[in-house]
């Protein structure tokens, strides 16, 4: 079982604002035709509520690794995790990024946690990994990096 686990899922509002595709569709195709422009705009929705759904990545923590997206890496080549609330976040997404940074972010999660990578072999300085918990998975984080710790029960 993992230590944390979170499916970064498009907010409700993004959904209801997408449904705006349908009468766009309409007043496009009205024109031409009134049912290929409801065809199409349904089509259109379908489409995006679909690739929403299936490019939401995924953040585990789970046998020593941590995953964000189609990343992986080790605990052991990761510093201490930092999460940063709102008005911290916006900072480490603006004008604090180090463009060499590897991004798991999301516009519409605005809480981050900064993950060091302390692996010198490694030219990414950190991770930056949009999450709904921030100090939940800065913990986990933090806990699980530290296998020597949990070992002598401290």
């Amino acid at each position: 079982m993992p230590d944390y686990r979170e499916k970064l899922w498009p907010t409700p509002w993004i959904y209801v604002a997408s449904l705006l595709l349908i009468p766009a569709s309409i007043l496009v195709l009205a024109p031409v035709s009134m049912p290929a422009g409801i065809v199409t705009g349904v089509v259109l929705y379908v489409g995006l509520v679909g690739s929403l759904a299936l490019t939401a990545p995924l953040i585990e923590l789970h046998g020593g690794r941590l995953r964000a997206g189609r990343a992986e890496i080790a605990l052991t080549d990761v510093g201490e995790a930092v999460p940063a609330d709102e008005e911290q976040a916006r900072v480490e997404r603006g004008t604090g990024l180090d463009a060499r940074a590897f991004l798991v972010i999301r516009g519409w999660i605005k809480p981050v946690v900064r993950i060091p990578v302390v692996d010198p072999a490694d030219p990414t300085p950190y991770w930056l990994v949009s999450t709904r918990r921030p100090k939940e998975l800065a913990a986990a984080i933090n806990r699980s990096r530290r296998p020597d710790v949990q070992e002598s029960g401290a």
